[in-house]
């Protein structure tokens, strides 16, 4: 086919493809994405990941742990010095949260007592979390003969209610920091081999656990690679719960007079040592409950929402 005798009349096709091709030339450069991409603050990754009851808790835990590190260094007075002559003071300039029944300040008092009680409630829990965990694992994956014998062991054990063993061995063998952070783990060790020992169980019947075994793996890496890191949440919420118990535990234990002793004392022994200003409404004995009251309250409400993330985890998974 002839062209047109007009050749400034483009080819249609052609100039279609020149606008194309001038649209491209003349759009002005977009820098390219970096492949990572900037990534959140740390506020808003927070936000996704935690509700607002989360994050109210994430704060308070945060905030004691803090408090549990630094209280010492960050307190106005020493923990036994008798800064004033007025003993149930209210709160003033020099003392923010009064004075107790010796005249002793009760903002330095609650900082260094967070140590004794956030420090060995935690140590605790750890212990009774990786002692019952490992265990619980053990039971699961081996023999009928190994699961009954641990299972009898700490159905014994649990058997015990938590104060009246440590009560018992903590009248038998003394009161001191090493003593009451065992007893407090042995009192709550049978409880995490218990939900250990169940999860793992459940997770021994699923497929890829039976493959394993079909495989030939060994015991020890079924345990560690295909049914442990299942485990993670659910024993994350029970930990946090451990912390918990412990520290009510301790707590009451210091109350009695059999947790930590004088001079030292956590925030169950400050309770108890001005317990007569209670009738007054002091801050000597509000304080110090309050503290119990927010860490409890914190790691309730942090559980809660590692507890809902992980459910919501395993229904996707599925």
């Amino acid at each position: 086919m002839n062209r047109p005798a007009n050749s400034s009349i483009p080819h249609p096709g052609t100039e279609l493809y020149d606008v194309a091709r001038d649209e491209i030339v003349n759009e002005p450069s977009v820098p390219a994405p970096d492949a990572a991409g900037p990534k959140p603050g740390v506020l808003k990754r927070l936000v996704r990941r935690f509700s607002v009851l989360g994050l109210i808790g994430l704060v308070m835990v945060v905030f004691w742990l803090t408090i549990a590190v630094i209280g010492p260094w960050i307190a106005p007075y020493k923990s036994g010095a008798l800064s004033s002559m007025d003993v149930f003071a209210g709160s003033s300039h020099a003392f923010p949260l009064g004075t107790d029944y010796l005249g002793r300040d009760m903002l330095s008092r609650i900082l260094y007592g967070t140590r004794y009680t956030v420090g060995l409630a935690l140590a605790a829990a750890l212990l009774a979390s990786l002692i019952g965990t490992f265990f619980g694992l053990v039971a699961a994956v081996s023999g009928r003969w190994v699961d009954e014998s641990l299972s009898r062991l700490f159905d014994a054990l649990i058997s015990i209610p938590s104060k009246v063993l440590a009560l018992v061995v903590i009248a038998a063998f003394g009161s001191s920091i090493p003593m009451l952070t065992g007893v407090a783990a042995l009192a709550y060790i049978p409880g995490a081999f218990r939900i250990s020992r169940s999860l793992a169980v459940n997770l021994m019947t699923l497929e890829y656990v039976q493959v394993a075994r079909a495989r030939g793996e060994r015991l020890f890496y079924i345990a560690r690679v295909e049914v442990l890191p299942n485990m993670i949440h659910p024993m994350l919420a029970d930990f946090g719960l451990r912390f918990v118990f412990i520290v009510l535990l301790l707590s009451g234990l210091s109350f009695l007079g059999l947790g930590v002793q004088p001079p030292n004392a956590d925030w169950g022994s400050l309770v108890r040592e001005n317990i007569g200003g209670l009738a007054e409404g002091a801050l000597a004995v509000l304080m110090p409950a309050i503290a119990i009251a927010t860490l409890t309250i914190g790691v309730n409400l942090l559980i809660d929402n590692l507890r809902r993330r992980g459910g919501r985890g395993q229904g996707a998974a599925q």
